[in-house]
């Protein structure tokens, strides 16, 4: 009986897969929810057709600083990763417990509000290593791209943002207004 030879270049496929998939799942598994409420489908469609998101954060006085374009990644919940440096405001802000203001693709796209917190996980760092210059060219040419020297000395962070609930639609980016509470009053 003859055995055919398995063709090395799909194993080696069939193993980063199940290597990506594993990641995946630790990832999502291995911390606990921040926020009750999902992405909704208008968000979810949105990031997957968006290159940028904009991300404004709450200042002490209440009001809403300048939306900045910033790269991102998903993960299986639907939520946003990003990676920044820790001196930049909207890591102090988050930091001290601001809301985040987000809008998806532009400052005029979809919009939520929500919590986001710093993520320390190695697996979701590694995930942002090796998704961001997947996406965005300049990373694959190795500029701006996250390393993990990056990570271990500090220079970045990652953030992970959690849609707590959508603004209406054409809410405005408008830097030095009163935020929108982060719950919704009835």
């Amino acid at each position: 009986m003859k055995v055919a030879a398995a063709n090395p270049r799909r194993l080696l496929d069939r193993r980063q897969f199940c290597l990506e998939l594993a990641l995946l799942v630790a990832a999502s598994a291995a911390r606990p929810r921040l926020g009750n409420a999902a992405a909704s489908e208008r968000d979810v469609k949105a990031l997957s057709e968006a290159s940028y998101v904009y991300i404004a954060t709450v200042r002490k006085d209440g009001n809403q600083s300048t939306a900045a374009p910033v790269w991102f990644i998903t993960n299986v919940q639907n939520e946003i990763l990003i990676d920044t440096s820790p001196q930049s405001w909207k890591a102090k802000r988050i930091k001290r417990g601001s809301p985040v203001l987000v809008w998806i693709g532009s400052r005029t796209g979809p919009a939520f509000i929500g919590k986001a917190a710093f993520v320390d996980d190695k697996t979701v760092q590694d995930l942002m290593i090796e998704q961001i210059p997947k996406k965005y060219f300049l990373a694959r040419i190795g500029l701006f791209a996250p390393k993990r020297a990056k990570f271990e000395s500090g220079q970045i962070v990652t953030i992970r943002i959690s849609p707590e609930r959508d603004l209406p639609q054409g809410y405005p980016s408008q830097p030095g207004t009163p935020a929108p509470p982060l719950e919704e009053r009835r």
